[in-house]
């Protein structure tokens, strides 16, 4: 390719902070369905907060980069990029909609000799038997004749201010070698850390999908010891901590996986491993247990009220913290959304407080208000309070002043209390 002109498709928590950098070294363009998004980042801002209202200003201002929901402002571009979501459907099925109808919009722009690659996180072989015949039906153009391909799975971590895009090592792939060549080029260009050039594209589609696969099973076996644990009524955190002590012993807590990654992204391989007869029993059962953590916390929560002889029916709860993780505005599949719905079985009167959600989204989302009123007010009015994500805003909180007496539950989720003020945590 002589002169590179990309055009990344989809400017989420993902496709945003890859375009941005892209800009600084080639031209670039974003392109997304959403106007208010688009129009809002060509303002300067980003929701999200992936990327700093400074950077995303340079980029504009500085390397001309700029956002679009025209399809003519992007017919020029010669390496696209599909970077939009992958949901699954309220059966847990891969939800393949977006990357058909982005599929659509790369067929009506390519042209001969330009490369699409994707980002989304896929089962083995979605890019090139679902995404791409898609990409040939529309253009008129022949894959791996006319156009070529590849995949480079994204590794974006929401809110990680360390790990960021440009320091991350991606996996890139091409359907020909010399593609392969071309796209990993392209991306090491902008990298500090460089890439791994994987020998096809359904090896880099498996190796973005096992990474958040094994964190789910991990993260299910401290469930399932914090279960155990709980019931014998030893603290689990020391468990672990004692555990750690061990030189190769690996140390992770148990908690409740939300997201769009980790929570989301095993179904993939659990339905199309089905396809080939193959039944993923660990990763089926682990999806359960994490998936059920959420309904474990309230009833922890209810057994540790009704110890106290605190009247559960009507009771006054806070919940801390919405986000799926802590310093970060995303929402996508909250697991405190299960707290909640549990809780709410109970008592009407729940008031949840987090500073980072967006109040209108999860009003839209999740058909929860979010409560308007700043943490002083809100001392003294409550007999549970249970602290879901560790805000560095809820760290250093006299958290039982929030409680109506002494007689008041404490449940710390995330287990960054200390554990003389709580009456319980995972």
């Amino acid at each position: 390719m002589n002169q590179i002109k990309i055009c990344v498709i989809g400017l989420g928590y993902v496709g945003l902070p890859l375009a941005r950098l892209f800009s600084t070294k080639y031209k670039t363009v974003g392109f997304d369905m959403n106007r208010s998004r688009v129009d809002a980042l060509m303002a300067g801002h980003d929701a999200t907060l992936e990327v700093s209202d400074k950077l995303l200003q340079d980029a504009i201002q500085n390397h001309g980069f700029i956002c679009t929901t025209k399809l003519e402002d992007i017919k020029d571009c010669n390496f696209y990029v599909v970077a939009v979501p992958t949901p699954v459907d309220i059966n847990n099925r891969p939800d393949l909609k977006p990357l058909w109808r982005a599929s659509e919009t790369v067929g009506k722009v390519i042209s001969k000799g330009d490369i699409v690659v994707y980002e989304s996180t896929v089962y083995p072989g979605v890019t090139e038997e679902e995404c791409l015949p898609v990409v040939e039906k529309v253009s008129g153009l022949k894959f791996n004749v006319d156009f070529f391909a590849g995949y480079s799975p994204e590794r974006i971590n929401p809110g990680d201010k360390e790990h960021t895009v440009e320091k991350i090592k991606k996996v890139t792939s091409g359907s020909t070698s010399e593609i392969a060549d071309i796209i990993d080029r392209i991306y090491n260009s902008v990298l500090v850390n460089g890439t791994h050039k994987a020998p096809s594209i359904k090896v880099a589609e498996a190796s973005k999908i096992i990474e958040n696969s094994q964190r789910d099973v991990n993260i299910a076996f401290m469930n399932e010891l914090a279960k155990i644990f709980n019931a014998m009524g030893i603290d689990t955190n020391d468990v672990i901590e004692a555990a750690s002590s061990k030189w190769n012993f690996i140390k992770l807590k148990p908690g409740l996986v939300g997201g769009h990654c980790i929570s989301v992204d095993p179904y993939y391989l659990i339905q199309k491993a089905q396809v080939y007869g193959v039944l993923p029993r660990i990763m089926s059962a682990a999806r359960r247990l994490n998936d059920g953590m959420g309904d474990y916390v309230a009833n922890q929560v209810i057994k540790l009220m009704n110890k106290k002889g605190v009247l559960v029916k009507d009771a006054k709860i806070l919940l801390l913290g919405i986000t799926f993780k802590e310093n970060c505005p995303d929402i996508r599949n909250t697991k405190i959304v299960d707290i909640h719905s549990t809780l709410s079985e109970y008592t009407s009167n729940i008031t949840v407080y987090d500073p980072w959600a967006d109040a209108a989204k999860v009003k839209h989302e999740y058909h929860i208000s979010l409560s308007e009123c700043s943490l002083d007010e809100l001392r003294g009015q409550f007999d549970a309070v249970v602290l879901g994500v560790a805000h560095d805003a809820f760290k250093y909180e006299d958290v039982r002043s929030f409680l109506k007496d002494t007689n008041g539950v404490v449940y710390d989720v995330k287990g960054i209390l200390n554990r003389t003020i709580i009456d319980g945590r995972l």
